[in-house]
């Protein structure tokens, strides 16, 4: 995996640009510790940071075409480009044996139809030097990062947002106060957004072109079809088998070692058992445990692992890192970003990193193949409201007026109910299929009462067959959660440790497929991923299809009672600016501390947000 720069100013001396671009390959260096090399022109330059997956010995870059018109730079990897190299053979003269020389021929042989028929991961820039033009472009899902910011006569693109600062030089970054409304409802930017108001991100499955003069313009090249299949779901299993495992095997195409993340669940338990059976692959498994019981699911992975044979690493955690914390989110994200299961992703995989360059990853089944227990919540809301309102009110009156557990809701069937009646108040404020919420509205009106007005429109998201509503979240959480929460964590995590990561569920055949089944076939009950329960039974062990879900789920609740609250208090203390009330956020530390309420994870919101304020005005 790599890390891309861009940067073009009419009006910048040469040093200048070689001065912009420096600090920006240096913010990025970890995406790509290899190698790093710079391509300039007058007006213009191109920087790359590499991490040498495939043809480690070439496929140097920038790479230039052979008349040195063209200029690429290029973050991913395209799992079929063998075979796409040999459809450009007999158009090309290939110098290299990688990837990168296949994107680029085949870019400027066919145009961005080329991009249809890639299957991979990837950000890249390709810059046109004779006529002044830029093509840039991210994968159908958003796995690899790409922003970007037009200030007129100047452009600047990066692949994460500490580099586009670096590219920015006299350029202001300031404060997009809708991203900042949004991040607070929702723990994270919508697409397209970034928390800065110049900043901008270009959208999964899209290309875009910018020319001096015009402004950036994105255009799709790939959206998720929803026509029904019309097999029986014997025929689907058959299909589903053979795509998944044409999947994992696509992902082992490198020209180095190969492990797996193994938390212990359905979803990497899956994929290592696919490896070890079908493939034969003698392979390195790694997994986080926690020394607090109630999070730790690292002897689920253990038993897996006995059980394949695997070279198995485990990485405990004991107690809150807060330097590692705020240095992924000050420098890494470089934004506001609540998901606290970034920790325990960015420490496996410095743990695999150790070992290997390359991580498969479980990422994607649960928005594919309907594993959140929300979609069951969403269910459940359909008898639900049917009670009547005034008892429905007793009931939650009654719920939330007993103390808040801090254990994970899987293992704590109060917390479960507390959470369940949350949901559905505010599933009735906002029936609309947005992110998963952080804050409702009335607690986001006393925390900020400037930004909850505020806030960016969700972007055109496909209508789901039959006006399903289990559906229409699946799709919601493809086209906003998955992008913009699981898939950044990941990425900023794993480059943190320069790992690369792929997620053999994220195959954009797998997805089309999937979303064509009737929903019935994946959830029924309170049972879901049907299909592949049913499919790769004989996979894995039976209690490992029975386990409850529980997720990567980190403690943040006992950290907020102890060490992590005071932070708070602290970092209260020391910023000014905010939007954000601090004595009601002291009032929530205080009812959470005396646990008459678990107010964590908007309290990890406040705490992240102000990490980031910190940073971004130093």
């Amino acid at each position: 995996m790599c890390g891309v720069a861009m940067l073009y100013s009419p009006s910048s001396t040469h040093g200048n640009l070689r001065s912009r671009m420096e600090i920006a390959l240096n913010k990025i260096e970890h995406r790509g510790p290899d190698e790093g090399a710079i391509w300039q022109s007058e007006q213009s330059i191109i920087g790359h940071r590499r991490l040498s997956i495939i043809d480690l010995s070439d496929s140097h870059q920038p790479m230039q075409c052979p008349n040195s018109r063209y200029v690429l730079a290029f973050n991913g990897e395209i799992y079929n480009y063998q075979v796409l190299r040999k459809s450009l053979i007999q158009r090309w003269c290939f110098k290299t044996s990688g990837d990168t020389e296949v994107l680029l021929a085949g870019l400027l042989l066919e145009g961005v139809d080329f991009l249809k028929k890639i299957n991979g991961m990837w950000a890249f820039v390709l810059w046109d030097s004779q006529s002044q033009e830029l093509l840039f472009s991210r994968d159908r899902f958003g796995k690899k990062p790409l922003f970007f910011a037009d200030f007129g006569k100047e452009l600047i693109v990066a692949s994460e947002i500490a580099a586009l600062r670096g590219l920015a030089g006299q350029n202001r970054l300031t404060e997009d106060i809708d991203s900042a409304a949004d991040y607070f409802r929702s723990g994270l930017c919508l697409p397209g957004n970034t928390i800065y108001q110049q900043a901008k991100e270009i959208l999964p499955g899209h290309f875009a072109r910018w020319k001096p003069g015009q402004e950036v313009k994105q255009e799709p090249y790939w959206q998720l079809s929803l026509d029904p299949y019309t097999g029986t779901v014997e025929d689907a299993g058959e299909e589903l088998k053979s795509l998944l495992k044409n999947s994992v095997s696509s992902r082992l195409v490198a020209d180095v070692e190969v492990g797996a993340f193994l938390s212990g669940g359905i979803d990497s338990s899956l994929l290592a058992s696919i490896l070890v059976k079908d493939y034969g692959v003698k392979l390195k498994t790694f997994t986080i445990g926690f020394t607090d019981s109630r999070y730790d699911e690292s002897g689920y992975a253990e038993q897996v692992a006995r059980w394949l044979g695997t070279d198995h690493y485990v990485e405990t955690i004991s107690s809150l890192d807060v330097s590692i914390l705020e240095k992924l989110v000050s420098k890494n994200i470089g934004q506001p970003f609540s998901d606290p299961s970034l920790l325990p992703t960015a420490l496996v995989s410095e743990a695999a990193a150790k070992h290997v360059k390359v991580a498969l990853s479980g990422d994607g089944a649960d928005e594919i193949f309907c594993g959140y227990q929300r979609y069951q919540a969403m269910l459940l809301f359909q008898w639900y409201f049917y009670v009547p309102k005034k008892l429905r009110a007793v009931v939650s009156r009654l719920i939330n007026s007993l103390p808040s557990s801090t254990s994970h809701h899987s293992r704590s069937i109060l917390k479960k109910a507390q959470l369940f009646v949350d949901l559905a108040q505010r599933q009735q404020e906002n029936p609309e299929f947005g992110p998963p919420r952080l804050a409702s509205k009335s607690l986001l009106s006393k925390l900020a009462p400037e930004l909850s007005l505020r806030g960016h429109s969700l972007p055109h998201i496909a209508t789901a067959l039959n006006e399903d509503d289990v559906y229409q979240m699946m799709l919601n959480d493809m086209s906003v959660y998955l992008p913009q929460d699981i898939l950044v964590k990941v990425d900023r995590a794993s480059m943190a440790s320069s790992l690369e990561v792929r997620s053999p569920f994220l195959d954009h055949e797998i997805a089309q497929f999937a979303f064509s089944l009737p929903r019935h076939w994946h959830r029924s009950g309170i049972v879901g991923k049907r299909m592949l329960r049913s499919t790769f039974s004989n996979y894995l062990p039976k209690d490992v299809w029975q386990r409850r879900k529980q997720g990567f789920s980190v403690p943040i609740s006992d950290w907020f009672i102890g060490v992590l609250g005071d932070r708070l208090i602290e970092l209260l203390r020391i910023t000014d600016g905010l939007f954000l009330d601090k004595s009601f956020v002291i009032k929530l530390l205080s009812m959470h501390r005396a646990k008459k309420a678990d107010y964590s994870s908007v309290l990890w919101a406040v705490y992240i947000y102000m990490i980031w304020r910190q940073q971004a005005w130093d």
